[in-house]
């Protein structure tokens, strides 16, 4: 199993910081056909071997991701995107 742990910092709006947290995971979703629900500020993401959550905080968001062992080989690649995808959708 591989963990990744990503904080973005931000100063968006809650609302824009919202829409971006979804941009992040829709992309996930589309990746990995992962399923997606919000709980108050925290959206939750799985799948079999996949699953996470992206915490929003007035000031940050952060991703924790668990990848299982077949998606564990991957983890490299899927942090360095999810980095890149976190710096883009939170910039404002």
């Amino acid at each position: 199993m591989a963990d990744i742990n990503i904080v973005q910092k931000h100063q968006l709006a809650p609302e824009q910081a919202r829409a971006a947290a979804q941009q992040v995971v829709d992309k996930l979703a589309e990746q990995f056909e992962l399923s997606c629900r919000w709980d108050g500020d925290v959206l939750h993401f799985d799948r079999t071997g996949v699953n996470g959550k992206l915490t929003l905080a007035p000031d940050q968001a952060q991703v924790q991701v668990t990848l299982g062992l077949f998606y564990g080989a991957f983890a490299g690649v899927v942090e360095s995107k999810l980095k890149d995808k976190m710096a883009r959708v939170f910039a404002g």
